[in-house]
């Protein structure tokens, strides 16, 4: 990658002395990243970016301070009060502070708490929104989020809390019996769990489901499963976090839509994965 790419013409927003600007990331692919945030990636003097920013990203701002505040489940992770501390430390300093996180950082991001201790310390924000890996990503992987023929909605839902454990505050009985599709975050470590709660509350566990892991990214792998199937699969495969679970028929759209296989030269598995049996574009 390079810093050479220019944005067009503006005007742009100027990153003042003092300012944070929280942005999202997005899923991975640095051509996803929006325009906003190149140009703050061009003005900032700090970037504290999060693990799954994709490290490419980061050359955009060549000028800057690149500071690694990344919280992985399981391993060695910064505090999330020390973080939101040296955003406000660094504002104090005259620093145009970059807050890079990945997806949007107001989705399962702690943004809202970040942007929220700045503004308490007097600190002047920006939000720049970024794609959420449970769009981005399951597009990405050629799976609708909503399609007029499967659901009229979908619930996004993260698959463990402050203590790390599946959340105890979630209703599972009313998300299976309320949406059509589920879009689950960091549920990996609790899938057995998850799929079970989902199962009792009603869900068939033939019910098509993927796990989408580094999303967008050249890593990406993709898992088609159901759920009474998806934790014995993820065990005796390769897969690790980050991953989107999706529960839903609107994973069956993959069988037409996996528009990067084609592009690798593979043949659409079904024309008619959902079975309506007439063209896509009749009525």
């Amino acid at each position: 990658m390079t810093d050479s790419l220019d944005l067009p013409n503006g005007p742009w927003p100027m990153l003042e002395p003092g300012w944070v600007w929280l942005c999202g990331a997005g899923p991975g692919d640095p051509g996803l990243l929006t325009l906003h945030a190149l140009n703050a990636l061009r003005q900032a003097d700090v970037v504290i970016y999060d693990a799954l920013v994709e490290p490419r990203i980061l050359d955009w701002a060549p000028q800057a301070e690149h500071i690694y505040a990344g919280k992985r489940g399981g391993k060695p992770s910064a505090v999330q009060r020390d973080i939101s501390l040296r955003l406000v430390d660094l504002a104090a300093a005259g620093k145009r502070v970059l807050r890079l996180k990945g997806g949007d950082p107001f989705v399962f991001g702690r943004g809202g708490e970040e942007a929220q201790t700045l503004v308490q310390h007097g600190v002047s924000i920006r939000i720049i929104p970024g794609i959420s890996a449970g769009i981005g990503g399951l597009a990405y992987a050629g799976i609708p989020v909503t399609h007029r023929d499967v659901n009229q909605s979908v619930t996004f839902v993260t698959g463990h809390d402050q203590s790390g454990l599946t959340p105890s505050s979630l209703n599972w009985k009313a998300i299976a019996q309320g949406s059509q599709v589920i879009v689950i975050y960091m549920g990996m470590k609790h899938v057995e769990q998850i799929t079970g709660a989902l199962i009792d509350a009603g869900r068939p566990a033939s019910e098509p489901c993927a796990v989408v892991c580094a999303a967008t990214t050249g890593d990406q792998q993709v898992l088609e499963t159901t759920l009474g199937r998806m934790s014995q699969d993820i065990a005796a495969s390769t897969l690790e976090p980050p991953a989107i679970l999706c529960v839903g028929r609107s994973v069956l759209m993959r069988q037409v839509l996996d528009w990067q296989g084609m592009l690798a030269g593979e043949r659409p598995r079904n024309l008619d994965p959902l079975g309506r049996g007439r063209p896509a574009e009749a009525s």
